[in-house]
């Protein structure tokens, strides 16, 4: 089978995290909170510091922008840019409930990001580049508009066997329809679960001193196996998709094998499943 050309593996991203933008809205002090860590950690690797000029690409429904123009505070600011404008509407929501005057969001394919040359002192991208069908030419593109110096941290999920909270999902669905294999050179959950690529394309943008480490957690929880499905339903663009697409009656068989199997791995007191986070980060000579 061919594979759809960038253009059409473009599309196909837009139009999942469409879907699920709304959902983004509901879960995202859950999301925020569960992920925590993950955004705190990226924000030391990219040392970002008071008064900076951040960029942080593929900022969904504000973070981790949000809590990056808290960090640099009123002399710094914070350019958040992301592919699907129905996201951003939420990040400018969340941005003015949050009462900061120093963040700005822009719907950019970071593909095409034309910014003025080395204008920032770091950027950041959480589980986003796993999505772009040419993550080399977005490294390089962001490489650019950094000043000398300045630092990247990014985010991409590992292996599926050490993210039960998604692979889970994917493994219940097998038994009802087709579900695509996870592959390095399409763009999905999976496309840098090789820490290697990360570090090698990082490199080959022109990035130095690159480096992988990882972090378990855990992405989102509750307090029923079937409110846990709805989470994952609201967050999971992927697999919302995939679910859409089965006639009624293999909708309910999945939900209720599924949900099964997260009460069978759940400690009973609240439904939550692991996941492993490659936090990457270098820097521009």
């Amino acid at each position: 089978m061919n594979q759809p050309n960038p253009e059409q593996l473009k599309q196909q991203q837009h139009q999942t995290w469409s879907t699920v933008a709304d959902g983004w809205h509901r879960r995202h002090e859950l999301l925020a909170r569960c992920s925590a860590p993950v955004t705190s950690r990226m924000l030391e690797l990219a040392r970002i510091r008071p008064g900076a000029a951040v960029l942080d690409l593929a900022s969904g429904s504000g973070e981790p922008a949000i809590s990056a123009a808290r960090r640099v505070g009123a002399g710094g600011r914070v350019l958040g840019t992301d592919l699907v404008e129905d996201m951003l509407v939420y990040a400018r929501v969340h941005a003015r409930e949050a009462r900061l005057e120093n963040i700005e969001f822009r719907c950019i394919d970071s593909e095409m990001l034309e910014l003025e040359a080395s204008t920032f002192d770091a950027a950041t991208m959480r589980w986003g580049l796993m999505f772009m069908p040419d993550p080399l030419g977005v490294l390089t593109r962001i490489h650019r508009v950094l000043r000398s110096g300045a630092h990247l941290a990014l985010a991409c999920w590992a292996e599926p066997d050490r993210n039960p909270f998604i692979s889970l999902s994917i493994e219940v669905l097998r038994n009802y329809r087709e579900v695509p294999q996870p592959s390095p050179n399409v763009p999905g959950m999976f496309a840098f679960a090789d820490e290697k690529r990360i570090t090698e394309t990082m490199e080959a943008a022109g990035f130095i001193g690159a480096t992988v480490e990882d972090m378990e957690i855990t992405p989102f929880e509750a307090d029923t196996a079937g409110e846990y499905w709805k989470i994952l339903y609201d967050l999971a663009g992927p697999i919302a998709v995939l679910y859409n697409e089965m006639d009624e009656q293999n909708r309910k068989d999945f939900v209720q094998e599924f949900t099964g199997r997260v009460t069978e791995l759940s400690d009973g007191m609240t439904f939550g499943l692991k996941g492993i986070t490659w936090i990457a980060s270098g820097k521009k000579p």
